[in-house]
């Protein structure tokens, strides 16, 4: 479905199911987080069946421990600046009918943000149903499956999947254009035409879909989570190439350049030695605390600009 309504339709597809999947998604999370805690005893029930099953584990809390407020400070501003430096962001940006269709997204983006956390809750419901699962990624359909009628199930069901849908099609979109212009375009086909162009990039969208459902069937999960968690951090490391430069002209590529080598490979080993987790524990001759790594290395990337930038001779005046 998705590689059909794609290649067809390109990037209205999933604009015009966004509506449909926004819709969707906020009556099902409206009716979670109303009538599923009346199911249950109510939230204070939730939480204390959540707190009890953390307590049993011996591991978890429902509220941040006094050592875990800058790591999801840190955390949390990461993988918003990451977020803005995706390619499937960018899209949807270059694709906006004007700048206050971009002001009225973001005017309304804090109200899907918020749909998020309401769906977060979820979890905490699992444990008051009593719910015992193989995978934690059974909670949601597990839960609609036996506290909800089937009919609503169904759609619930259908919510789910069309809210994979819309920024999968996006995701590929946005790599296939980044592959027809700066890879096919410059190097194998530079007079290609418009029409020519597009049909490249409907090609390789088909071919990221093909190569993700394998990901899927043939790999481990534990590999998509490292490579999403790995993807944050490398994407976070082209901020100073793609903003500072909106507003001031003092960078050089090579700076630029070394700043972001930097920043990959030190914020890739800290990753590794870390056993593949986002957060390194450091220590300014206090008590240590925690950071995610991609600022981190985002640090030291910057660094590494500055110096290099401030070493390299000034630039020749341009003529007029």
């Amino acid at each position: 479905m998705l590689a059909l309504y794609t290649y067809s339709a390109g990037l209205r597809a999933p604009a015009l199911i966004a509506f449909v999947k926004d819709i969707m998604i906020y009556i099902v999370v409206i009716a979670a987080v109303a009538l599923i805690p009346s199911k249950l005893g109510g939230y204070a029930n939730v939480f204390a069946s959540a707190d009890a099953a953390f307590q049993a584990k011996g591991s978890g809390n429902l509220l941040l421990g006094g050592n875990q407020y800058v790591a999801y400070a840190t955390l949390a501003l990461g993988s918003a600046l990451a977020a803005f430096m995706y390619p499937h962001t960018l899209t949807g940006i270059f694709a906006s009918n004007s700048g206050k269709t971009i002001r009225k997204n973001a005017i309304m983006l804090p109200a899907y943000t918020l749909l998020l956390g309401l769906l977060a809750l979820l979890g905490y419901m699992g444990h008051a149903a009593n719910l015992k699962l193989d995978s934690a990624n059974d909670v949601v359909p597990t839960l609609f499956k036996t506290l909800f009628s089937g009919w609503f199930s169904g759609f619930a069901f259908a919510a789910i999947a069309i809210g994979a849908l819309v920024p999968a099609a996006v995701m590929s979109i946005g790599a296939a254009n980044l592959f027809t212009r700066n890879f096919w375009k410059a190097y194998v086909d530079p007079d290609v035409s418009d029409a020519g162009e597009a049909k490249v990039a409907k090609i390789t969208s088909l071919v990221v879909k093909i190569g993700a459902l394998l990901v899927i069937i043939f790999l481990p999960t534990q590999f998509a989570l490292d490579l999403q968690l790995l993807g944050g951090i490398w994407i976070l490391q082209t901020l100073p190439a793609l903003v500072f430069g909106l507003y001031t002209n003092w960078f050089r590529a090579p700076g630029l350049l070394a700043g972001w080598f930097v920043g990959f490979c030190g914020g890739t080993f800290l990753v590794w030695d870390a056993g593949w987790k986002p957060l390194h524990l450091i220590s300014l001759g206090g008590e240590p605390f925690t950071v995610y790594t991609g600022l981190l290395a985002l640090a030291a990337n910057i660094a590494v600009a500055l110096v290099v930038n401030a070493l390299l001779p000034a630039k020749a005046p341009v003529r007029a």
